[in-house]
């Protein structure tokens, strides 16, 4: 006896349903899976790690060493602050180098085809690294400052107020982005974090030394120097010419390289 369907004995055709696109992944699990892709190895793990360690040692450091006039708020927020900006530069680094130095890019590209969500996806998890780094640092500071007016018998004082919080935040953010962007422009590991030394530390060397042997160097280096009003923003209180140079020393040395990072990393070849 056949097991044929009736409509296919009697010859008619049976229409098959429409086949249906599967959804698009959301932004939101994409963004999850950035994250978790940062600290699932050993060097992103103990590079987070790190934060917390470097924020209690510089923490313990200021109540051990600091004078005691100087135990204030600012004081603890800027001694955590200055190992986060280095460390957290090169977590961004390593989040977008991952896909070239570990052969992923494959993998990660073939589910999900569009390699600009993944890119948006790898920024958005940098920076929410950064913030939730510097609320750490924040959460640290106010406690070490507690202790060492407790440890010292001194006053508590707390000369920072939300908007100083706002200026550091700011400031560890462009350097998150900076780390972004070289890692986006070079895609590889040692090459990028290099550049990134480079950017942060020999280049601002170099432009100092220029500014105070050259008067003509002097007045334009804030306009030139991306270090220089990066690192003004620790120190807070903006007018509105700083926040042109800020403007303008982004522009040229993070977004128009970002840019061109992001053009090559979309048209380049996978493998």
């Amino acid at each position: 006896m056949s097991t044929l369907a009736p409509e296919i004995l009697a010859g008619t055709a049976v229409p098959r349903p429409a086949r249906t696109d599967p959804a698009p992944i959301p932004l939101s699990r994409i963004v999850a899976v950035e994250l978790r892709k940062s600290f699932d190895t050993r060097a992103g793990f103990w590079l987070l790690a790190s934060i917390g360690i470097a924020s209690l040692l510089a923490t313990v450091a200021v109540i051990a060493f600091a004078a005691t006039d100087e135990l204030t708020y600012s004081t603890f927020t800027l001694a955590i602050g200055y190992p986060i900006s280095v460390i957290l530069p090169i977590i961004a680094v390593l989040s977008v180098t991952a896909e070239w130095s570990q052969r992923s890019g494959l993998t990660t590209f073939t589910l999900v085809p569009h390699r600009g969500r993944v890119v948006l996806a790898k920024a958005i998890g940098a920076v929410s690294v950064a913030i939730a780094s510097m609320i750490v640092a924040f959460l640290v500071g106010a406690v070490g400052n507690v202790a060492g007016a407790a440890i010292h018998a001194s006053p508590l004082v707390w000369d920072q107020d939300a908007v100083d919080l706002l200026y550091l935040l700011l400031a560890n953010t462009l350097l998150v982005l900076v780390g972004f962007m070289l890692g986006v422009l070079i895609r590889g590991s040692a090459g990028a974090i290099v550049a990134y030394f480079l950017y942060g530390f020999v280049v601002p060397t170099l432009l100092t030394f220029l500014a105070l042997n050259q008067a003509w160097f002097r007045d334009a280096q804030p306009w030139i120097d991306p270090n220089y009003s990066q690192d003004a923003l620790f120190n807070g209180g903006f007018d509105g010419q700083q926040w042109a140079q800020l403007g303008v020393t982004s522009a040229v040395w993070l977004v128009l390289p970002l840019v061109v990072g992001l053009v090559t990393l979309l048209r380049s070849e996978v493998k």
